[in-house]
Protein backbone atom coordinates (compact mmCIF):
# COMPACT_ATOMS: atom_id res chain seq x y z
CA UNK A 1 0.00 0.00 0.00
CA UNK A 2 1.03 3.42 -1.21
CA UNK A 3 2.06 5.87 1.82
CA UNK A 4 3.14 9.26 1.93
CA UNK A 5 3.76 11.86 4.78
CA UNK A 6 4.30 15.45 3.44
CA UNK A 7 6.21 18.11 5.72
CA UNK A 8 7.68 21.50 5.83
CA UNK A 9 4.81 23.69 4.59
CA UNK A 10 3.66 26.88 6.80
CA UNK A 11 3.87 30.31 6.93
CA UNK A 12 6.22 32.48 5.54
CA UNK A 13 6.75 36.04 4.12
CA UNK A 14 7.09 37.31 0.64
CA UNK A 15 10.80 36.44 -0.68
CA UNK A 16 11.44 33.80 2.19
CA UNK A 17 11.77 29.85 1.66
CA UNK A 18 10.65 26.82 2.31
CA UNK A 19 11.41 23.17 1.77
CA UNK A 20 8.82 20.67 0.96
CA UNK A 21 9.70 16.84 2.02
CA UNK A 22 7.50 13.76 0.97
CA UNK A 23 8.64 10.62 2.36
CA UNK A 24 7.03 7.35 0.56
CA UNK A 25 6.67 4.25 1.90
CA UNK A 26 5.16 1.03 0.52
CA UNK A 27 7.09 1.15 -3.14
CA UNK A 28 10.47 2.27 -4.55
CA UNK A 29 10.37 6.21 -5.36
CA UNK A 30 13.16 5.61 -7.99
CA UNK A 31 11.20 3.90 -9.94
CA UNK A 32 8.38 6.57 -10.58
CA UNK A 33 8.44 9.81 -11.79
CA UNK A 34 7.85 12.04 -9.45
CA UNK A 35 5.97 15.55 -9.26
CA UNK A 36 4.85 18.38 -6.86
CA UNK A 37 1.55 19.92 -7.51
CA UNK A 38 -0.40 22.81 -5.68
CA UNK A 39 -4.03 23.95 -5.75
CA UNK A 40 -5.08 27.32 -4.87
CA UNK A 41 -8.58 27.79 -3.53
CA UNK A 42 -11.10 28.16 -6.56
CA UNK A 43 -8.22 26.68 -8.83
CA UNK A 44 -7.55 23.52 -10.71
CA UNK A 45 -4.42 21.72 -9.45
CA UNK A 46 -1.97 22.75 -11.21
CA UNK A 47 1.69 21.06 -12.12
CA UNK A 48 4.43 22.31 -10.38
CA UNK A 49 7.62 20.68 -10.93
CA UNK A 50 8.63 16.89 -11.64
CA UNK A 51 11.40 14.30 -12.67
CA UNK A 52 11.39 11.78 -15.27
CA UNK A 53 12.55 8.52 -14.03
CA UNK A 54 13.50 7.39 -17.52
CA UNK A 55 15.56 10.46 -18.55
CA UNK A 56 16.26 12.08 -15.32
CA UNK A 57 14.83 15.33 -16.50
CA UNK A 58 13.07 17.61 -14.63
CA UNK A 59 10.30 19.99 -15.48
CA UNK A 60 8.76 22.74 -13.88
CA UNK A 61 5.68 25.33 -14.20
CA UNK A 62 6.86 28.61 -15.68
CA UNK A 63 5.54 30.54 -12.72
CA UNK A 64 8.45 28.69 -10.59
CA UNK A 65 11.38 28.08 -12.91
CA UNK A 66 14.29 29.41 -11.47
CA UNK A 67 12.95 29.86 -7.63
CA UNK A 68 11.74 26.07 -7.00
CA UNK A 69 14.02 23.03 -7.36
CA UNK A 70 12.61 19.02 -6.86
CA UNK A 71 15.12 16.36 -6.02
CA UNK A 72 14.59 13.29 -4.19
CA UNK A 73 17.27 10.87 -2.10
CA UNK A 74 18.06 7.38 -1.97
CA UNK A 75 15.93 6.73 1.35
CA UNK A 76 12.79 7.02 -0.58
CA UNK A 77 12.06 10.79 -0.09
CA UNK A 78 11.49 13.58 -2.67
CA UNK A 79 11.87 16.98 -1.83
CA UNK A 80 10.76 20.72 -3.52
CA UNK A 81 12.83 23.53 -2.42
CA UNK A 82 11.14 26.80 -3.23
CA UNK A 83 13.08 29.92 -2.86
CA UNK A 84 11.78 33.82 -3.44
CA UNK A 85 8.52 32.72 -2.38
CA UNK A 86 5.23 34.99 -3.95
CA UNK A 87 2.10 35.57 -2.27
CA UNK A 88 0.69 33.57 -5.85
CA UNK A 89 2.71 30.70 -4.36
CA UNK A 90 0.01 30.27 -0.90
CA UNK A 91 -1.67 26.64 -1.89
CA UNK A 92 -1.77 22.98 -1.11
CA UNK A 93 0.98 21.05 -1.84
CA UNK A 94 0.26 17.59 -3.37
CA UNK A 95 3.35 15.02 -3.81
CA UNK A 96 2.72 12.68 -6.58
CA UNK A 97 4.73 9.81 -8.20
CA UNK A 98 3.46 7.18 -11.15
CA UNK A 99 3.92 6.49 -14.47
CA UNK A 100 2.53 8.72 -16.91
CA UNK A 101 0.67 6.59 -20.03
CA UNK A 102 1.76 7.13 -23.03
CA UNK A 103 1.42 10.86 -24.36
CA UNK A 104 1.15 12.32 -20.80
CA UNK A 105 3.72 14.11 -19.35
CA UNK A 106 4.92 13.93 -16.00
CA UNK A 107 3.45 17.81 -15.10
CA UNK A 108 -0.07 16.53 -15.57
CA UNK A 109 -2.50 15.70 -13.04
CA UNK A 110 -4.66 12.92 -15.21
CA UNK A 111 -1.51 11.01 -15.30
CA UNK A 112 -1.30 9.94 -11.81
CA UNK A 113 -3.98 7.44 -10.59
CA UNK A 114 -5.96 7.78 -7.47
CA UNK A 115 -3.69 6.39 -4.96
CA UNK A 116 -0.57 8.08 -6.05
CA UNK A 117 -1.11 11.45 -3.83
CA UNK A 118 -0.03 12.65 -0.80
CA UNK A 119 -2.51 14.45 1.49
CA UNK A 120 -1.71 17.74 0.68
CA UNK A 121 0.42 20.08 3.08
CA UNK A 122 -0.37 23.75 3.34
CA UNK A 123 2.05 26.62 2.03
CA UNK A 124 0.87 30.60 2.94
CA UNK A 125 3.13 33.17 1.66
CA UNK A 126 2.15 36.43 3.78
CA UNK A 127 3.31 39.67 4.87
Amino acid sequence: QLHFVESGGGLVQPGGSLRLSCAASGFTLNYFDIAWFRQAPGKEREGVACINQDSGATHYADSVKGRFTISRDNANTMYLQMNSLKSEDTAVYYCATDNPPYGMTCLQPDAYGMESWGKGIQVTVSS
